[in-house]
């Protein structure tokens, strides 16, 4: 899953015109420029009989570098400290409180992708054999392997924001009909993907989507233009809704299920971007005086759109941003995040990889949507966002469904966050 956030107001970053000639050189050019720039209940498990718990032999240290592409998995991605700063473990707010064993199923989906690497390899071994632990045992198996590192801004501030996501469910049909006749696509055969650091140039995304024209490399279509039957898209319908709303906020989300016309259910993941910049369309409704601000959730906006339908077009092509997506296995226990595995509802996030290893464990304290009441509990980065930029950045996957959609459309929480990194895991220069 590769998620987007609309719940968020940046101002808007600038973007190349998609109708400008560039030559090669030119397109990369400007995409450094705008990257330096951007500043699903489960049955309760049968009883078993917890494990000794014992700490694993630390993994030897390794140069630091910063990490590797949110898709990379294969090796470990040492990192850069300046954003860490060991703590204790009676830093985590609530850490006594919560039960670390209803993450424990996240966790071993995060070690089937980690486990090969050195550094998670002994604690990733430990945790694949281990019987399902009860609390007690599950905390003392992460304090005896795990060491926590609060988050940290770049300005040295340790409050960040806590946003939320879901996986979203549709109406849809696999032939368009009268009702269902806005399409989902999947991949363009003509969307190319440029890898920047293979010309050695260091960006905030490492890809750059593109198209060609001749001989030239110019932006791909964006939004309006898509929209607009610009793109050669004819042949690549996964399936069509009656919605184009909801469609719009299944890219926002970045997976969810149809519910079929004539039966059946079909599972929908990130495939690919068209590399145009998100916009919050929430943002723009505040600033035109369309929506006061404490109404512009997802619920706020659709509620809107079903009030100004003649407005509607103009308002989501605001975003150029477009997702591409492809049908998944049914039998998938939660969306596939940008770690390769299931998400696990409300025990995982999203996270910037730039400064969190996808895969690792995540200490939030934060508090419920609209409210004051703690949520402090573990997590597991297993997923990032084009909108989740930053140190101290979480989205919180609420699962799937309506309940799940109301509390992820409501949470714009204030957020502090300790990363638990494995005994001996390379970090450079954290304190």
């Amino acid at each position: 899953m590769h998620r987007s956030d609309f719940n968020k107001f940046p101002p808007p970053p600038r973007r190349t015109s998609s109708g400008a000639l560039m030559t090669f050189t030119a397109v990369v050019v400007a995409l450094v420029m705008a990257a330096c720039r951007s500043t699903p209940d489960k049955p309760a498990a049968a009883p078993v009989s917890p494990p000794p718990v014992a700490a694993v032999t630390p993994a030897p240290a390794q140069p630091a570098l910063l990490p590797e592409p949110a898709s990379a998995v294969t090796a470990t991605a040492p990192i850069t400290g300046s954003h860490l700063r060991r703590g204790n473990w009676t830093d985590l707010p609530g850490w006594r409180e919560d039960d670390p064993a209803a993450a424990w199923e996240a966790l071993l989906t995060s070690c089937g992708a980690l486990k090969t690497q050195e550094a998670w390899r002994a604690v990733c071994a430990a945790a694949l054999a281990a019987p399902r632990p009860d609390r007690e045992h599950a905390r003392r198996f992460f304090e005896l392997n795990f060491l926590p590192y609060q988050l940290h801004q770049s300005d040295g501030g340790v409050e960040g924001l806590a946003t939320g996501y879901y996986e979203p469910l549709l109406r849809g049909s696999r032939k368009p009909t009268a009702r269902y006749r806005y399409p989902v696509y999947g991949t363009p055969d003509d969307l190319i993907s440029i890898d920047l650091p293979a010309f050695g140039i260091d960006a905030r995304e490492s890809r750059l989507r593109a198209r060609l024209d001749g001989k030239r490399v110019v932006p791909y279509f964006d939004r309006a233009q898509i929209e607009a039957g610009a793109a050669s898209l004819r042949g690549r319908e996964i399936a069509w809704v009656d919605d184009p709303v909801e469609l719009f906020f299944l890219q926002i989300q970045g997976s969810g299920r149809l519910d079929l016309d004539g039966g059946g259910v079909m599972r929908l993941g990130f495939a690919d971007h068209n590399g145009h910049p998100y916009r919050s369309i929430g943002r723009l409704l505040i600033d035109r005086g369309e929506l006061p601000a404490e109404r512009a959730s997802m619920q706020g906006i659709k509620a809107w759109a079903q009030q100004n339908p003649d407005k509607l077009r103009e308002v989501l092509d605001y975003n150029p941003r477009y997702i591409f997506f492809r049908e998944l296995p049914a039998g998938l226990g939660g969306p596939l995040g940008a770690l390769g595995v299931p998400l696990t509802a409300r025990r995982s996030i999203a996270v910037d990889p730039r400064f969190v290893p996808l895969g690792a464990p995540v200490f939030l304290a934060t508090t419920w949507p609209l409210s004051n009441k703690p949520l402090n509990q573990l997590m597991l980065a297993q997923d990032t966002g084009s909108a989740i930029r930053g140190a101290v950045r979480a989205d919180f996957f609420w699962g799937y469904g309506d309940e799940a959609g109301r509390e992820a459309g409501r949470m714009k929480q204030s957020l502090r966050m300790w990363v638990l990194l494995p005994q001996g895991y390379p970090v450079a220069s954290a304190e």
